[in-house]
């Protein structure tokens, strides 16, 4: 998100979204979010929201990233099978504990 702050650093409020049109747009030239979430909103993967699977599931990981290069990163284990470019077409990469995702990009990896 590019929610625009003042000069002390505080988030603006605005009447409507048409008058906060030009100040989103000058924060949005920056390519400096203020704020970074999963699935659109904080907390969205945590407490009872968060992602769960008994050991032995499979479950398919898909990360797309708007603009910004990340590496997702499984802590304590390896993408099994990994589409860095999220093509399945392609052959996957295997056993990656880290990938690259480039900015307006995804993938995917399938994780037991």
């Amino acid at each position: 998100f590019y929610v625009p702050t003042d000069e002390n650093g505080n988030f603006k409020r605005y009447e409507d979204l048409l008058e906060s049109f030009d100040d989103t747009l000058q924060r949005m030239k920056t390519l400096t979010p203020s704020h970074v979430v999963f699935n659109g909103r904080v907390g969205a993967l945590t407490g009872d929201n968060a992602l769960t699977s008994k050991v032995g599931e499979t479950v398919l990981l898909i990360h797309a990233q708007a603009n910004r290069d990340t590496r997702p990163h499984l802590i304590g284990g390896h993408g099994d099978l990994v589409w860095e470019t999220g093509s399945f077409d392609d052959p996957p990469a295997t056993n990656l504990e880290t990938w690259f995702i480039r900015g307006g990009s995804a993938g995917a990896a399938l994780y037991t």
